[in-house]
């Protein structure tokens, strides 16, 4: 799609000691986290399907982490009512099984049974997330840790250093095209790196604060936001994100 930038550009890396977990550092792309990007679900998100942009990023479901992570999910999905879900009283269930083995939430018509489609009466969009708006409480209580982590990807990997010591780095970064595998490729479009999607009036290590306190925690947080605020703030601006405003 033309409104997206290509997928390799310089980014700006910084690493520091996790302040909870001497065994842990994080590393995270301050070209990603002091972007503009932001979710314009409803208000010019192309979708990731052809002829199907009301879906959203929907359209395949989402795959839980864990049991943990389901069990979550359906303790809040119990909470909602015909008038909040708009398939609530679908007959099929709301999980299935993946084919290696994992549990996903079901597709309805062409999208996550959660969704809600346009004009339902009780909101478009996601039951769990207009149930926690409701609430006045953070969508990632409700929602699926897929579902609220992106578009931030979290990796871990141990590394071995010179000395024998053993280190947990911890990659905080862009969910881009590649992060879904070769399929990510064949997405319609895909929003972190499209200029329609940037032009948020604040940076996203703010706009996603909770998002980040849960992936990170408070302590480390708080590290990665002086950081950010000494990069925007430096007078001459190193690796912005090429789908930023100029």
């Amino acid at each position: 799609m033309t409104d997206e930038v290509v997928l390799d550009f310089a980014r700006v890396w910084v690493e520091f000691p996790d302040p909870a977990d001497g065994e842990q550092v994080f590393r995270c792309d301050m070209t990603w986290l002091t972007s503009r990007w932001n979710c314009v679900f409803g208000h010019g998100c192309q979708g990731i399907v052809a002829g199907r942009a009301s879906d959203g990023c929907c359209s395949l479901g989402a795959h839980f982490a864990d049991e943990e992570d389901e069990e979550r999910v359906l303790e809040q999905a119990s909470r909602l009512t015909p008038e909040t879900w708009q398939h609530h009283r679908s007959g099929d269930g709301i999980v299935k099984n993946t084919r290696n083995g994992g549990r996903q939430t079901r597709i309805v018509d062409g999208a996550c049974v959660f969704l809600n489609r346009p004009g339902f009466p009780g909101g478009e969009g996601c039951a769990l997330h207009l149930l926690a708006l409701r609430e006045a409480r953070e969508p990632l209580e409700f929602k699926p840790d897929v579902c609220w982590q992106l578009p931030i990807r979290r990796t871990f990997e141990w590394v071995d250093r010179p000395d024998g010591t053993r280190v947990l780095v911890v990659t905080i970064t862009e969910y881009d095209r590649r992060t879904w595998g070769s399929g990510g490729h064949d997405l319609h479009w895909w929003c972190t790196g499209a200029r329609s999607a940037h032009g948020a009036g604040e940076p996203l290590y703010l706009s996603y604060r909770p998002e980040l306190i849960a992936l990170m925690g408070r302590r480390a947080y708080r590290e990665l936001a002086g950081r950010c605020e000494r990069h925007l703030a430096a007078s001459l601006p190193v690796a912005p994100h090429p789908a930023d405003p100029t």
